[in-house]
């Protein structure tokens, strides 16, 4: 077959010429223009609190702080086995807060998280936010505050009102000596959605109201229902700016209406507690040393990947009670993200035994499998 010549009507003319031209001027622009935004993004990151280049960033939803990939959870639950007699009592929440080796323990894994770059700490108890607020002194400014006094604040009947919870957040400040908290987040009901819309209502006025008088940054909570905190989300989006729930090694994200659906259409930041199953992912009692030290360091840094892996949560935050734990989930950040074959087969045996193994009261984690 013979084949067409081009008609002169089809051949490039001038203003074509010019017309592509401007769309290649237009594309390297838009080019520069994210090489420009990426250049000023790397600028914010090296401005978050203790910057370390050997640690990941996330933002933290709207809030715009930069958070590490890791942060710290502030649960102590067996720092006897590094200040033996510590326990007053039958839980780790009876340790003695004046006790000297707690107090040095407290301050060498908060500066070991510093170093590392771990820049947030979450504290959600009374003697926790103490703890913290006292490993902080004089380096305030280094660590992001997550800030729940529990025991005054939501799953106690006489601290249901706005009133009444800025009550504690006032005492809890004035106590732990803190100018400002970075984030307050209530802790709830488990199951919060056992809270009437009215008193959900009266904490997030306690929320607002706390920003208003700059005694907080931002608002958030912290709930074990999924679908009562989807709700939380979408029906004040205009408050809510993080919230704090279960991510453990064995969480997956739902195929449809995810939770996680919601953070990112609202762009609502999360952190994950019990990234361990409450330790009972490991098989040693984390005495330094133990014969199964080697073999739960590496469980612990496989579900570091494995959560940062999924990237649907900013940061897990396993509670920590020496440096050298610091370290071992710092490390996990600079690995590999997705597990080998072999890695996934480990990981998720030890986890079918850690929940095979969970106590009466913690049987609730195995309703965090699909989030």
């Amino acid at each position: 077959m013979e084949q067409k010549q081009p008609d002169k009507k089809t051949d490039l003319t001038r203003r074509e010429l010019m017309r592509d031209g401007a769309v290649v001027a237009a594309g390297m622009a838009v080019g520069l223009g994210a090489a420009e935004s990426q250049a000023a993004k790397k600028m914010d990151v090296r401005k978050t609190r203790s910057y370390n280049p050997e640690m990941e960033y996330r933002l933290l939803g709207k809030t715009g702080l930069w958070v590490s990939a890791v942060c710290f959870g502030g649960h102590w639950k067996r720092i006897d086995k590094m200040v033996p007699g510590v326990f007053k009592g039958r839980g780790w929440l009876s340790a003695d807060l004046n006790d000297e080796g707690f107090r040095k323990n407290r301050r060498d894994v908060v500066t070991r998280c510093i170093e590392r770059g771990i820049n947030y700490v979450d504290a959600c108890t009374r003697e926790e936010v103490m703890a913290y607020g006292e490993a902080l002194r004089g380096r305030r400014d280094a660590m992001f505050f997550g800030f729940s006094w529990y025991q005054e604040e939501m799953r106690n009947a006489k601290y249901r009102t706005a009133k009444a919870l800025l009550g504690t957040l006032e005492k809890g400040m004035t106590n732990a000596k803190l100018d400002y908290v970075d984030l307050w987040r209530p802790t709830m009901h488990e199951q919060s959605g056992r809270h009437p819309k009215a008193e959900v209502d009266e904490m997030m006025k306690a929320l607002e109201q706390a920003k208003k008088q700059g005694k907080i940054r931002f608002c958030g909570l912290s709930s074990h229902d999924r679908p009562h905190i989807k709700w939380m989300i979408e029906t004040y989006s205009d408050v809510l700016d993080v919230i704090v729930t279960p991510f453990t090694a064995k969480s997956k994200v739902r195929p449809g209406d995810s939770l996680f659906d919601a953070l990112s259409k609202y762009n609502v930041g999360s952190l994950g507690i019990k990234p361990f199953s409450s330790n009972h992912l490991f098989k040693g009692d984390s005495t330094p040393g133990n014969p199964n030290a080697e073999e739960d360091d590496r469980l612990a840094r496989m579900t570091i990947r494995y959560i940062l892996a999924t990237n649907v949560i900013n940061a897990p935050i396993p509670g920590m009670i020496n440096p050298h734990q610091v370290d071992n989930v710092a490390d996990a950040v600079k690995e590999r993200r997705e597990l080998d074959k072999a890695e996934a087969k480990e990981l998720e045996q030890a986890m079918d035994e850690a929940w095979a193994n969970l106590p009466a009261d913690y049987q609730w984690l195995k309703d965090w499998e699909y989030v």
